[in-house]
């Protein structure tokens, strides 16, 4: 019996396939994940975001293979050949590849050798030399010769049977199946260099001769290698090791066709089709078929790590609404200065040179503390990027001279050079340098990092691994999901947001975020969540999608500053008329709301969890899901790589985290490595078991590489450098050999602008280097 897309998707997320059932309505009735998330509790069980997400992946997909299904049907039904069995293998098939491998055999095809024998009369030929061994090849293709269709002798009748009978071998799904299964499992995927690449790529020296299972290359290694590939730098195979005289393939297509060689007449040509069928049909079409899901699988765990560290990233802990100045540092161009209120709005630029070769300390000096005392300033953000430390170093000083009691904060300064040339950076500072930009953009996202990285490409925030190498539209998919989930889940204040924070909110695109900001500026502020119905083109669906995620500060009815819905508006008012209370007195009254009975106030339309949701709501309305604001303190005797010292124990800020450790911050212009194996003492399986991007850690310095700028760090306080480290599991360090190589060519640019992981052919020196090098011939 088939089974339904709900009921399919319902035992994937392990829920009740009505829940599937009323989500798909919803999504059906145009309504986002972040609603049903929020406010469809009572019709989806429950169902949070990243459940939501998958359903709305998976329903995409199944609908795809049903619509799919249904063509092949009818194909096969209008060739008439449509059989009960094979209308009820289709009917169970439970994937695109399965319902291909059965369609392979109808599928409209170009002509082939076999297809032309077959008009040439060699079917009857082929069937009895593969069905009785006992005759002989030579005398029973005499009967068949025919000169004008290009079969003159026995040796060309003799290779056109063969060739219908490997057609035949390579359209027989059941095989194929079993030989995919045998490879999956069994399959080792082996890189080469390509003669004469050697230098020019030497950055994928790791992968000269390398081979491992293809059922667990990690997704790292195998974008790495397949980049190689594409590079014209390694060639990429399958192989399957085996000591018996016959491929094990070869063999399974015996066993499937319940046949046994043993030297009669015909064998010779029956092995013969069967080393043909399987060499030229079978596993050339299993192997580009295994590459590209390999590919697939990576890419999509190149996603994942980029999507969970976006989203790290986004929710972020905010500063707050402070005055900030933002300091995007420079050498020979200066540092561009910048101030904005506690809005974001722009209130100051300038320029200040205190660095070399200019060096104007003093006047740069004097430049900052007018700006400091002039506007109050709270926040210094400092860009992270070249002469980041000696602006730091600049900063610390003057506000010790000064004693102004401003906090200085060095913040990530990725992405900000494209926001600067971005239209969007042009239409809201049209007048402004494209260099002064940037520092408004770092004081900015110091301030609410989610608010101002929306206005990014995604994928020029720099924290994914081979991202230029997976494909673009579903990068882009998953990372605008993530957006929009993040957003959502904080919520936005109407009265300020930028039209691109307002597109990413439920409900809303960049016509009616544009029109709100429109509106916003001829009337004003909104002082309520039902004047956004004036809006044009924001319409009652779109209303009712956003209107939850969006908040009015200081409005007239104090609930349109918390996350209750106004369809639900009037559960509070039951509330506070069974308490005696107005709203606002009700709000944040803790005591009364703890007090509340849940059941006392669901209806059909509100059930408990909205209930619930209200009440928690009303306890802490406007709660920011977000942690609270702390910094990293980075050594004041550490600025270069040349400061560091081994067995050093700082403080750093996680950037980014791949499947093999993570990159962390440490003030010297180049993030270090903590391998995976050097995140706990205990066994980690994936890095964000453990840190996540924008973490303050504390890290050892284990090993210092001053000419390629190689840091290796370790959090495991208990790690000696020039020792090797204890295992922490039997499987610990297995992706350990490689982790110097990954990660140049997982971001062979960097990870920020001042970085430099320019390939080189030498090896690490050193313990951590003996330990990666161990582990990998372990692995070999």
């Amino acid at each position: 019996m088939q089974t339904s897309i709900s009921q399919q998707i319902a035992q994937e997320l392990s829920v009740h396939a009505r829940q599937i059932d009323a989500t798909i309505a919803l999504l059906d009735q145009g309504n986002t994940v972040p609603f049903i998330a929020r406010y469809r509790k009572e019709v989806t069980g429950g169902l949070d975001d990243t459940q939501l997400r998958t359903l709305a992946s998976r329903l995409t997909y199944l609908r795809e293979f049903h619509d799919r299904r249904a063509v092949i049907i009818a194909s096969i039904t209008e060739q008439g050949k449509m059989t009960d069995a094979l209308a009820k293998a289709i009917a169970m098939a439970s994937s695109k590849t399965e319902l291909e491998d059965l369609y392979l055999p109808y599928k409209p095809k170009r002509r082939t050798k076999g297809q032309m024998a077959i008009e040439a009369g060699l079917q009857p030929l082929a069937d009895a030399l593969w069905q009785n061994p006992a005759l002989d090849p030579e005398q029973e293709a005499q009967a068949y010769l025919n000169a004008e269709l290009g079969f003159a002798d026995s040796k060309a009748a003799l290779d056109g049977a063969r060739a219908i009978v490997m057609e035949q071998l390579a359209e027989d799904a059941s095989l194929i199946a079993k030989l995919r299964r045998y490879l999956e499992q069994n399959a080792q995927l082996k890189a080469s260099v390509v003669e004469g690449a050697e230098q020019s790529g030497a950055k994928f020296k790791d992968y000269f001769e390398h081979q491992e299972a293809w059922h667990s290359v990690p997704s790292h290694r195998a974008l790495a290698m397949l980049r190689g590939r594409n590079e014209n730098v390694l060639t990429l195979n399958l192989v399957v090791d085996f000591d018996s005289e016959r491929h094990p393939c070869e063999q399974m297509i015996l066993e499937h066709c319940e046949m046994r060689l043993a030297g009669q007449p015909a064998d010779r040509w029956r092995a013969q089709v069967v080393t043909f069928a399987w060499r030229v049909k079978l596993f050339t079409h299993l192997e580009t078929e295994l590459m590209s899901r390999l590919r697939d699988q990576a890419e999509a765990g190149a996603i994942d790590v980029f999507a969970d560290n976006l989203g790290d990233l986004l929710m972020a802990a905010p500063a707050g609404l402070k005055t900030t100045m933002g300091l995007d540092p420079g050498l020979r161009t200066g540092v561009k200065v910048a101030v904005v209120d506690g809005t974001g709005k722009l209130l100051a630029t300038d320029t200040i040179y205190p660095h070399q070769p200019q060096k104007q300390l003093a006047q740069s000096a004097k430049t900052i503390a007018a700006l400091l005392e002039r506007y109050q300033v709270e926040l210094i953000a400092i860009g992270n990027g070249t002469a980041s430390r000696e602006t730091d170093a600049f900063v610390a000083q003057l506000l010790k001279n000064s004693g102004h009691k401003a906090q200085k904060v060095m913040v990530s300064e990725a992405g900000a050079s494209v926001y600067s040339a971005s239209e969007l950076a042009a239409k809201e500072f049209p007048n402004l340098d494209v260099s002064l930009r940037g520092a408004v953009s770092i004081a900015r996202r110091l301030q609410d990092p989610l608010a101002e990285l929306v206005k990014i490409e995604p994928k020029a925030i720099g924290v994914g691994q081979y991202q230029h190498d997976v494909s673009q539209s579903q990068l882009a998919q998953r990372l605008d999901a993530v957006i929009e989930d993040c957003v959502n889940k904080v919520g936005v204040d109407v009265n300020s947001a930028s039209a691109a924070l307002l597109t990413r909110v439920a409900g809303l695109n960049a016509t009616i975020a544009s029109n709100i900001v429109a509106y916003r500026d001829e009337n004003g502020t909104f002082n309520s969540r039902s004047t956004l119905k004036k809006v044009p083109r924001l319409g009652p669906k779109a209303f009712e999608q956003c209107a939850g995620f969006l908040r009015v500060m200081q409005g007239k009815n104090p609930l349109d500053a918390s996350a209750v819905h106004p369809e639900a508006y009037s559960v509070v008012t039951a509330i506070a008329d069974k308490t005696q209370l107005d709203v606002g007195a009700l709000i944040g009254n803790s005591s009364v709301l703890k007090a509340l009975n849940a059941d006392d106030y669901t209806s059909e339309a509100f059930g408990r969890p909205t209930v619930l949701d209200i009440i928690s709501e009303l306890d802490k309305p406007g709660r920011d899901p977000r942690p609270a604001f702390t910094t990293a303190q980075f050594d004041d005797a550490v600025h270069e790589i040349t400061d560091l010292k081994l067995n050093m124990v700082l403080e750093g800020v996680v950037t980014n985290v791949t499947h093999f450790g993570a990159f962390v911050d440490i003030g010297v212009h180049q993030d270090g490595l903590v391998h995976i194996s050097a995140l706990s003492d205990t066994f980690v399986k994936d890095p964000r078991e453990v840190v996540k991007t924008g973490q303050i850690v504390k890290v050892k310095v284990m090993e210092v590489d001053v000419p390629r700028r190689r840091i290796a760090l370790s959090m495991r306080m208990g790690d000696e450098a020039g020792q090797a480290p204890e295992k922490t599991a039997p499987s610990a360090r297995s992706e350990s050999g490689r982790s110097d190589r990954e990660r140049r060519v997982a971001n062979p640019q960097g990870q920020r602008s001042h970085q430099s992981r320019a390939p080189s052919s030498s090896p690490l020196q050193g313990a951590f280097a003996d330990a990666f090098a161990k582990a990998n011939q372990r692995k070999r």
